[in-house]
């Protein structure tokens, strides 16, 4: 029997390590959807784009300006202070007054000449505010800073190199400074305006939970406010229908126990004759089919209700399935796969028991003529920084449609392979046991192990 429990612990750790990819996975597929789904990122990445295409709108057109008209009505005043300058340089060019020129003003003097050959800026049009030394394209094609004088020598004029690693740095540094802070001023008034979309959708989730005790709150007297204002009525309004509807079935469940108890005991009276002990076994099976039923209600809406109250104490959980397993008719061939060791467990005794019981019930119903019997396992598992349980019951039976996983852990639900009343019961189990392991803190996780179901309940 060794190979058996071998071969379910490294099926799990497959499993396990698959599950764990998945998930992580799954995280970041669903973060990087987050980001591109969420509505501020978007409208805050719609001002930055509009911004910079309108930046781009208006330098542009102040080139244009300054490229046509503005250079039209700038072009005398420069051309006159041009010649000025070369009136101060003298004739013919004296580079002692150019040096002074260049000293006193931000600009970059290049004398070219029979006589007098000197440059300020020796790097010529590859350095840095040489870019007007002998061009022709600036400012419509006229040669504005490049003036003859009577003696044949030409001065060129251009910007000082020190205006391009100065300016260029503290403007470029400004503009990304204020950028940022627009971005960031953007995102806050944002997230501001959209703070109310935001409480709706994390109210809408609690009332889909079942959480009705906190609502949404209306923080502006506006629409979003007036939309915040009916979800609440909404929720209250379902609310009182959820509880309206638990108070009557727990009513009528109360009630009819009393009338089928007595039913039960005027059947088991009856006189035990030959001919009508088929008739009497058939019902007290239907009587303890409906009281099985009613218990099944009443501790699904005990679970069900957010005020449930476990009555916890430490359980050594491989005892108790040993003892639910001896108890069971037909489980004496249920292999076990108990971890040896494990302190005991904070749970509700008489829950967990019922959990395993409808768990390794249907292991068994399903397993009647599958090769190998049922596997139940017991281990621990690191849940974040806390110690947690995991419980997995495993069968070798049919499985069940994938479609159909998702829907069997829902009350009253039944699959098409158990839809008879002999084989699949009402439905409840199942549900009772994902409300037991919620109620615990845990989950229930159902997939196909191929052959067969995997049923994993995690404890915390």
């Amino acid at each position: 029997m060794r190979w058996r429990g071998e071969e379910c612990r490294d099926e799990q750790s497959r499993e396990d390590w698959h599950a764990k990819w998945h998930a992580r996975w799954n995280e970041k597929v669903q973060g990087k959807r987050r980001w591109r789904r969420s509505l501020r990122v978007r409208l805050v990445l719609m001002f930055v784009v509009l911004a910079m295409v309108m930046a781009a709108v208006f330098m542009g057109g102040m080139k244009k300006a300054f490229s046509t008209g503005w250079a039209e009505a700038a072009k005398p005043m420069l051309t006159d202070y041009a010649d000025r300058l070369v009136s101060e340089i003298g004739t013919p060019p004296d580079v002692a007054r150019a040096q002074a020129l260049v000293a006193r003003l931000p600009i970059t003097i290049r004398i070219v000449g029979p006589k007098v050959n000197w440059d300020s800026n020796p790097g010529g049009a590859n350095s840095p505010g040489g870019w007007m030394h002998d061009r022709e394209d600036v400012f419509g094609g006229d040669k504005w800073f490049i003036r003859p004088t009577a003696d044949g020598h030409r001065v060129i004029f251009g910007w000082a190199p020190k205006l391009w690693q100065l300016a260029p740095r503290a403007t470029g540094w400004a503009t990304l400074g204020v950028l940022l802070s627009c971005v960031l001023l953007g995102y806050a008034y944002v997230s501001r305006l959209l703070r109310p979309l935001i409480d709706i959708r994390e109210g809408a989730q609690r009332f889909g939970r079942g959480e009705f005790t906190q609502p949404i709150p209306v923080r502006r007297n506006d629409d979003l406010g007036d939309l915040a204002e009916r979800i609440n009525t909404m929720a209250d309004d379902i609310q009182a229908m959820l509880d309206a509807k638990r108070g009557l079935l727990l009513a009528l469940s109360h009630e009819l126990r009393s009338p089928l108890t007595r039913a039960r005991l005027n059947a088991e009276l009856l006189p035990i004759t030959p001919e009508g002990q088929a008739e009497r076994e058939a019902l007290l099976r239907d009587l303890n089919e409906m009281r099985d039923l009613i218990s099944d209600l009443l501790e699904s809406e005990r679970l069900a209700s957010p005020h449930v109250a476990l009555q916890r104490e430490p359980v050594d959980l491989a005892a108790l399935i040993r003892e639910i397993v001896a108890e069971m008719p037909g489980a004496q061939n249920v292999h076990l796969d108990l971890a040896e060791g494990l302190p005991p467990h904070a749970v509700d005794r008489m829950r967990i028991r019922l959990l395993v019981r409808n768990l390794l019930d249907n292991a068994l119903r399903y397993s009647a003529d599958a090769p190998r019997p049922p596997c139940v396992s017991l281990r621990a598992v690191l849940d974040g920084r806390k110690q947690g349980i995991e419980i997995e019951v495993r069968d070798h039976g049919p499985g069940v449609d994938d479609e159909q996983l998702e829907r069997l852990t829902e009350p009253f639900y039944r699959t098409d392979g158990a839809r008879a009343r002999a084989t699949g019961g009402v439905g409840l189990g199942m549900y009772l046991c994902r409300l037991i392991a919620e109620a615990h803190g845990g989950e229930l996780t159902v997939r196909n192990a191929g052959p067969g179901l995997q049923i994993i309940v995690r404890l915390a």
